[in-house]
């Protein structure tokens, strides 16, 4: 929270009880709390978008490996990543990818997609519920098969100002 909101928020009542006495009263906690929330509230209405792919049906460690080909790149040249990635699960972080853009824009409706110069701040993989099954094994014995699954979140944040600067000079250094 800024400053000024933190400045606002504990400001002091004033009450005249006569004529050139002035006595001051605290504001409540209940109502600096609230005011607080509501600052919190107020700033989550901009900023980085998330989204969740619950319960998908593929190991999590075969997932960490289409997710690492994407993390901290730009969106597009994350979903021209996907689009030609021959796995499974790119598909699936595909949809997940344009799910967070369309968070985004819902979320910063005053500004332009194409002007938002987006990019993947974080994605990670972690593992979700998983299924027991028996397989019949030699000798009346049975192995344990784990069917596993997995929960990805994926942040999509606007690129910060130093981040672009330094990119375009890379990239004019790798051309010379």
């Amino acid at each position: 929270m800024t400053n000024a909101g933190m400045e606002t928020i504990k400001k002091t009542k004033r009450s005249v009880v006569a004529p050139g006495v002035e006595t001051t009263r605290k504001t409540k906690r209940s109502v600096v709390k609230r005011a607080k929330i509501a600052a919190i509230k107020e700033a989550a209405k901009k900023g980085p978008a998330t989204a969740y792919l619950k319960n998908v049906p593929t190991s999590p460690r075969k997932m960490r490996l289409v997710v690492d080909l994407i993390r901290g790149e730009r969106v597009s040249n994350a979903l021209n990543i996907l689009k030609y990635e021959s796995q499974q699960a790119a598909a699936r972080l595909e949809k997940l990818l344009l799910s967070a853009i369309s968070n985004w824009e819902s979320k910063n409706t005053d500004t332009k997609l194409e002007e938002a110069d987006l990019f993947i701040k974080e994605i990670f993989v972690d593992g979700g519920r998983m299924l027991k099954r028996l397989r019949p094994a030699p000798q009346g014995r049975a192995h344990r098969i784990r069917k596993r699954s997995n929960h990805v979140t994926l942040v999509v944040d606007r690129m910060p100002a130093e981040a672009k600067v330094e990119k375009k000079a890379t990239v004019k250094e790798k051309k010379e």
